[in-house]
């Protein structure tokens, strides 16, 4: 691409957003200031937020939402890439949106403070969630199967924090009820969806810690 077709570009870009920030604000928005607001919102924002609901909470009423998605993109791809530039925080797309959260550098510092304020999840509660994870659709009697022990208070811990749900029963004597995770499980270990889950191979040699999203 030349620099004549980079500048046009450029302005269509600045055009298209001029053309939605102005119909609803009633002037132009730069990219900037059109950053600063996503950077705000994502820092606000207790769950991930995709762009759709982005767009909506800055362009509601204009009646010219879908047409920033694009732009929207492109300025937040360019947050990602300045906060990748050695920060504490970075923005991760996971479960279906984008979200600031800690550096897995950081986490044995971030640990300490999840630790003082009773969020950390016991050893038995993971190993219960990640019996769900890799089974799931699963039932409490296959859980308990595999950890040996009754898990009755660990699941009850994991449906109150959100991390697993019901998600049917099974087709058997007493219609047991099965479980399987969360957007909230994709959000707190900041996955994207199940499939960025390691393999069980992976688990075997050892994997690096990904990190804690706060």
């Amino acid at each position: 691409m030349t620099r004549d077709e980079k500048g046009l570009a450029g302005k269509k870009n600045y055009s298209v957003l001029s053309l939605v920030s102005s119909n609803y604000y009633g002037e132009d928005m730069d990219s900037q200031t059109m950053k600063s607001i996503m950077e705000c919102l994502l820092f606000a924002s207790p769950e991930p937020l995709s762009i759709d609901k982005i767009s909506q909470l800055i362009f509601e009423g204009s009646g010219n939402v879908r047409i920033a998605h694009r732009e929207l993109r492109r300025l937040i791809q360019e947050l990602i890439n300045e906060y990748n530039e050695k920060r504490g925080l970075q923005i991760m797309e996971i479960a279906g949106g984008y979200q600031m959260c800690t550096r897995s550098e950081c986490a044995s510092w971030v640990k300490k403070l999840s630790r003082s304020r009773g969020l950390a999840l016991s050893r038995a509660s993971l190993e219960t969630l990640a019996i769900i994870a890799y089974r799931q659709p699963v039932a409490r009697a296959d859980i308990e199967a595999v950890r040996g022990v009754d898990c009755e208070a660990c699941l009850h811990t994991l449906l109150e924090r959100n991390l697993v749900c019901i998600r049917g029963r099974k087709r058997t004597i007493g219609r047991p009820f099965f479980y399987g995770t969360t957007r909230e499980f994709l959000r707190y270990f900041g996955l994207k969806n199940l499939s960025d889950l390691p393999k069980i191979e992976e688990l075997k040699e050892g994997i690096p810690e990904k990190g804690c999203v706060y």
